[in-house]
């Protein structure tokens, strides 16, 4: 994240507020919930930041033999730790109001408190995965390689790195990348189009982006046996992202529209109610990391990049169920090429999958610094719920 301060600068101040300013929390609680939300991708890397931190925060050692040490009342929380991770459009009120009633009850600043700490967590296990963070750690720790030998986080090295085929290699020929050139050239077309689409049109256009990224196969290999030092801190392991087009009840569970429930109209205030300033710290995260841009694409300046940010951000609120009536899907077919959108929608929806080989195979034109900035917007939308 270095790559971009003003960006790091934001997550740092709402990490440190959710973690270790003032809240409803007690700290022990905040460092395992968040242990618990990076369990469930299995992202060992920020589990043993977290066993660190609860620790030194005078943590039971006994609640870190797995979920069956730990009092009721936080292991309450699991099942919506479990939906916010795959299947947000689960979450119903039902799930909060379980958690407030009862002897082992939670407020309801509690379970804001408890949800932002999981959504981050969630989010930024798709960082640490599509970076290739978790995969070298784990390499260092077999003592297989050291951190310099796999990094090559350089700009430099990013663009001129020659990637052996037998490892993953370019897109195959029939489904070329798109060049950086044809891609400022479409951004271009795009802005000059003067026809409108009817609302209707324009909501097929989502439905056929909803459709198409079901048949979108993730990236990376299969699901390997859950370690038992992860293991234990998750439950029901077969629970997973599915595809919001093929979701068991289309009419109990629509297309959330974000015209209707707004972070700025509704989110933000609710948020801030329940949990004091954190509502600020959200927005200005949000916000940074939507407007984001040097105006580059590999080595081109001066290129107005939105409306490919856009594309992106827009794809991976539409695998949420998340609709913008007033954004034209076609975009995403003219500016995300197949390859692009299998990485990023493994990147928010299986981000335990993502290699650093995969992460090198797409957008190799651009800067290592640029595809960064467009990981950070899947990190970003890979906790949705802040639309909603």
């Amino acid at each position: 994240m270095g790559y971009h301060p003003s960006y790091l600068d934001q997550f740092i101040k709402i990490q440190n507020f959710i973690l270790r300013g003032d809240g409803p929390l007690p700290f022990v609680y905040r460092h395992y919930i968040a242990i618990m939300a990076a369990g469930r991708h299995k992202c060992s890397y920020l589990i043993n930041l977290q066993k660190q931190e609860f620790l030194l925060q005078g943590g039971n050692p006994d609640w870190l033999n797995g979920l069956d040490h730990l009092p009721k009342k936080l292991r309450n929380l699991y099942e919506i730790n479990k939906l916010l991770a795959h299947r947000p459009w689960l979450l119903k009120t039902s799930h909060l109001e379980e958690l407030t009633r009862g002897n082992q009850n939670w407020s309801l600043a509690e379970v804001v408190h408890a949800i932002v700490i999981l959504t981050h967590f969630h989010s930024l296990c798709s960082f640490v995965f599509s970076c290739g963070v978790n995969q070298e750690l784990n390499q260092i720790d077999d003592n297989t390689t050291d951190l310099g030998e796999t990094t090559n986080f350089t700009d430099e090295t990013s663009e001129s790195k020659q990637v052996d085929p037998n490892e993953g290699g370019p897109p195959s020929p029939t489904e070329p990348e798109v060049a950086i050139t044809t891609l400022v050239q479409r951004m271009k077309t795009l802005s000059e189009q003067t026809e409108e689409c009817t609302p209707v049109e324009l909501a097929k256009r989502f439905e056929n982006i909803e459709t198409q990224s079901a048949e979108i196969a993730v990236v990376g290999s299969e699901p390997q046996e859950t370690p038992a030092d992860i293991g234990c801190f998750v439950d029901d392991s077969t629970f997973i992202y599915q595809d919001f087009a093929k979701r068991s009840d289309p009419h109990s569970t629509p297309i959330f529209r974000v015209q209707d429930y707004s972070w700025d109209d509704h989110g933000y205030s609710l948020v801030n109610r329940y949990y004091n300033d954190v509502g600020n710290l959200l927005d200005d995260k949000f916000r940074t990391a939507y407007h984001l841009t040097y105006y580059t694409m590999g080595g081109r300046t001066e290129i107005d990049t939105s409306r490919f940010r856009r594309a992106i951000w827009n794809y991976i609120q539409s695998l949420f169920g998340i609709r913008h009536d007033d954004y034209d899907y076609a975009e995403v077919n003219a500016l995300l090429e197949r390859a692009l959108k299998a990485f990023i929608k493994s990147a928010a929806c299986y981000p335990e999958r993502v290699t650093k080989k995969e992460y090198d195979k797409v957008m190799r034109e651009f800067k290592h610094s640029e595809k960064v900035c467009y990981v950070m917007i899947a990190k970003f939308n890979a906790g949705p719920w802040v639309d909603v």
